[in-house]
């Protein structure tokens, strides 16, 4: 029997910012997106991506009319869509500091991917470093949904570290609206992380996995802040 190869990857743009180098990949019809030289996601899968929407959701507290979500990574747009295709959501606010990936929504490949979405009138994209939008804003959301980098144990990109550390998730919590939900993706388990969550004062820790083919499972860690 012949041996079968993956399909090489295509580079379709390249881009120098100010976080270092972003590529966007078509590897056999799916993309892939490359920050720094490191893998991040691509679009053959993203059951965990809606699984970080869907777990949030279910978190909050029955009964909370209009609910708002900030989705911390526009990424491939599978949290993005997931969360516009759901009606209970009230605003849905996506913070991306790629100027290079939003484009690759707005004019480019994903949009296929996230194209209804974006025309959702209650989506609004915040081009921004996420960890400086939590630092300084004063929005509080229902549900923060963070996709950053491969999780709280393997950051890509200097200065994402300190979104996981006691430090950043005290302000996670103050941008909770009472019983807020923060929901992290993860490429692994983490206890740790699950430990540092309750000692952040979060309550109601948990964490759901998804199978992959090979491998550790991917994660979201679930917590709740104080009603």
């Amino acid at each position: 029997m012949q041996a079968t190869h993956a399909p090489s990857p295509v580079t379709l743009d390249r881009r120098e910012g100010p976080y270092g180098e972003v590529v966007l990949r078509e590897r056999g019809g799916d993309y892939e997106i490359i920050a720094n030289g490191c893998f991040l996601m691509d679009t053959s899968d993203g059951r965990s991506e809606r699984l970080l929407i869907d777990a949030a959701l279910a978190a909050l507290p029955a009964g909370r009319p209009g609910p708002s979500v900030l989705i911390g990574g526009l990424g491939v747009g599978f949290s993005l869509a997931r969360a516009a295709a759901e009606p209970r959501w009230g605003r849905i606010a996506v913070v991306e500091r790629e100027q290079a990936i939003v484009d690759w929504h707005l004019t480019g490949p994903l949009g296929r991917i996230s194209g209804p979405a974006l025309a959702d009138p209650r989506t609004e994209i915040l081009r921004t470093d996420l960890v400086e939008y939590l630092r300084t804003t004063t929005e509080r959301y229902d549900a923060l949904c963070l996709d950053i980098d491969n999780g709280p144990d393997w950051t890509v990109t200097e200065g994402n570290e300190s979104l996981y550390s006691p430090t950043g998730l005290a302000t996670c919590r103050a941008r909770l609206t009472p019983g807020g939900v923060l929901a992290v993706w993860s490429a692994q388990p983490s206890p740790a992380f699950e430990e540092a969550m309750r000692n952040a004062g979060f309550h109601a820790v948990r964490t759901e996995e998804v199978a992959v083919a090979r491998g550790v499972p991917d994660v979201v860690h679930l917590a709740r802040a104080a009603d």
